[in-house]
């Protein structure tokens, strides 16, 4: 059973102000919602700025769902996807949203879970130990198949391909093979149980959950930034799991859409329906 907060929004603010201040600890769960206050959005003119083309010929109406495509050729699918990385990966501005994420944890003992593959708090300099990628990175192949479990920094030949592809194609030269069998590179990204969770992730997976088993009873926010219902076993569900277990925990959820907590936890969670952006800039205020 969940019951939605009615709190008045000023009054949010300052109390999970408040609340972050004089925690001991705060985890960050960030979904996308986060990186699409920053910019990041995959419709509209974002999409028809870089993807027109493959709108007028194939009635895509928006940059995730071209991802899932079958276009007719790997000249065809590397062209969209070297576009995709390139303007999400490589070719971004820095965002104030991020930057006033990481002053409001400045000097606290944090840790980041994240479902988004866009590298943005890595780019806007939180600590590289204490960042879980959940689901992957735009940054990175690995082997379709997988034949083995090692990705591939994609920065140079995404850059060739963005460079030299013409009428929605890339040269054949530059579509990526398995280094190791020759099958066709893929996407670092969690679509299926052919996602390679290399030494890296596991690094990172063992950090994150030492981190956590050691919190035991401390003053903790769990911060929950743009997270949906898309995945929800990943962050909401462990964040309400963790914030009932101890009673010094505060689960805090800020989103554009609406949110829902269970009623155990009610007297210690924080709803604020807003831009999350602006909620960041207030909560600096």
């Amino acid at each position: 059973m969940t019951n939605k907060s009615t709190k008045n929004y000023s009054a949010q603010i300052a109390i999970l102000k408040q609340k972050i201040d004089t925690a001991d600890i705060v985890i960050i769960g960030a979904g996308a919602g986060l990186s699409a206050s920053a910019g990041l959005t995959y419709v509209g003119k974002r999409f028809d700025d870089n993807f027109s083309d493959f709108r007028d010929k194939y009635n895509i109406s928006d940059i995730y769902s071209g991802g899932f495509y079958p276009f007719e050729s790997l000249e065809e699918y590397w062209s969209w996807w070297s576009r995709q990385i390139y303007i999400n990966r490589y070719n971004r501005p820095q965002s104030d949203v991020y930057l006033n994420l990481l002053k409001l944890v400045k000097g606290k003992n944090y840790f980041v879970i994240t479902t988004n593959v866009d590298h943005l708090f890595q780019d806007h300099g939180f600590d590289k130990k204490r960042l879980f990628y959940t689901q992957g990175d735009y940054g990175l192949w690995q082997c379709s198949t997988p034949c083995h479990h090692k990705t591939y920094n994609n920065e140079e030949t995404v850059r060739k391909m963005v460079e030299m592809q013409h009428d929605m194609r890339v040269p054949s030269e530059l579509i990526p093979k398995c280094p190791l069998c020759g099958s066709s590179m893929t996407m670092n990204l969690r679509m299926d149980n052919t996602f390679v969770q290399d030494a890296h992730w596991h690094s990172a997976c063992t950090k994150y959950e030492t981190f956590i088993n050691g919190i035991n009873g401390s003053s903790v926010v769990f911060l929950e930034l743009g997270v949906g219902l898309n995945t929800p076993s990943i962050i909401k569900y462990p964040f309400w799991q963790m914030t009932f277990q101890n009673s010094n925990a505060t689960y805090a959820s800020l989103s554009l859409d609406e949110s829902k907590r269970p009623k155990e936890i009610e007297n210690r969670s924080i709803y604020i329906k807003d831009d999350i952006g602006v909620i960041l800039l207030a909560l600096r205020a």
